[in-house]
C-alpha cells in the first residue's frame, strides 16, 4: 500500500516530474471556452486530448468536466463525463454550458497506461 492522497495521483502540466513529464503535451486535457461570458448564457466549451495513441493497448478511456464556482459552498459542480471506445472514438468532446457564476472548469482524463491528468481554465461570468 503506498498511502498516497488521490490528489497526488493526477499529474497536471506544471506538476508533471520525471517520466511524466515527456507526457505532458499528449495527455494534459486542452479547455477552449470564452475567457468571459454573460450569467446563464449558453456557450460551447471543448475538450480535448491530444495528440495522443488509440489503440486497445494504449488510449485515453475517459473524460471528466466539473466546475469550481466562485463563492459556493461545496465544490466541484459536475458537468459531465463521456467514456471513449478505443479505435472508433477520438477523445474530443464539446458540451453546452451556462454558467451562474465566474469559477474555474477542470478537465480530467484517464489514459489507460499513464493514469489521470489535469487541466484548467477560468472563465469569468460578468
Amino acid at each position: 500500500m503506498t498511502g498516497h492522497a488521490f490528489g497526488d495521483l493526477i499529474y497536471t502540466y506544471d506538476a508533471a516530474a520525471g517520466e511524466a513529464l515527456g507526457k505532458r503535451e499528449s495527455h494534459t486535457p486542452k479547455i477552449e471556452a470564452p475567457a468571459q461570458v454573460k450569467p446563464d448564457e449558453l456557450f460551447s466549451l471543448k475538450v480535448s486530448v491530444g495528440p495522443h495513441p488509440n489503440t486497445v493497448e494504449h488510449s485515453i478511456r475517459w473524460i471528466m468536466i466539473m466546475f469550481e464556482e466562485e463563492g459556493r459552498a461545496f465544490n466541484p459542480v459536475f458537468l459531465g463525463k463521456v467514456s471513449f471506445n478505443p479505435v472508433t472514438t477520438q477523445p474530443d468532446i464539446i458540451l453546452s454550458v451556462k454558467l451562474p457564476k465566474s469559477g474555474v472548469i477542470h478537465a480530467l482524463e484517464y489514459c489507460n497506461l499513464h493514469g489521470l491528468w489535469a487541466g484548467k481554465r477560468e472563465i469569468k461570468v460578468q
